[in-house]
Order: structure tokens, then C-alpha cells, then sequence
């Protein structure tokens, strides 16, 4: 599963949600829902905006942690 680490960055770059939210435009409720994990998708333009704005690359935002299958439930080869 793809873990999001914004609130890792937040606190590296001593940045509120509501201080990120006004930088990249986006509702304080649609970064609290990425912030909390519960984001099914992400647009490149969204993760641009808050990489630009804390300063950072995207793997330093999303993280892929195996589930306990060690899968990403797909077949395996």
C-alpha cells in the first residue's frame, strides 16, 4: 500500500495544514483526507503543488509499504 508521509514534511518544514492549504490552493478538508491516509488518488498537479510548496520530492511525500502478503494485490510472476 502507498503510505502518505505529509505530515512527516509538515513538521520537518514546521508548516500547519492550514498554512499548506492556502499555499497550494487546495481545501483545508482535501489535504486532511491525503494528510490522513483515507485518499484513494492523487493528481500529479495536487503532488506537485505540495512538493513545490514544502520544498520536496515526491518520495519523500508517498511511500510504498508492502502489505502483510508481501503483495500489492497482484498476481505475482
Amino acid at each position: 500500500m502507498i503510505v502518505v508521509n505529509l505530515d512527516v514534511m509538515m513538521a520537518k518544514r514546521k508548516m500547519t495544514l492550514s498554512q499548506l492549504s492556502e499555499k497550494v490552493d487546495i481545501t483545508l478538508a482535501n489535504l486532511s483526507v491525503l494528510k490522513n491516509n483515507k485518499a484513494k488518488a492523487v493528481r500529479f498537479s495536487t503532488l506537485e503543488a505540495v512538493c513545490a510548496a514544502l520544498n520536496c520530492q515526491p518520495g519523500d511525500i508517498l511511500e510504498y509499504v508492502p502489505d502483510e502478503t508481501g503483495s500489492a494485490g497482484e498476481p505475482s510472476d
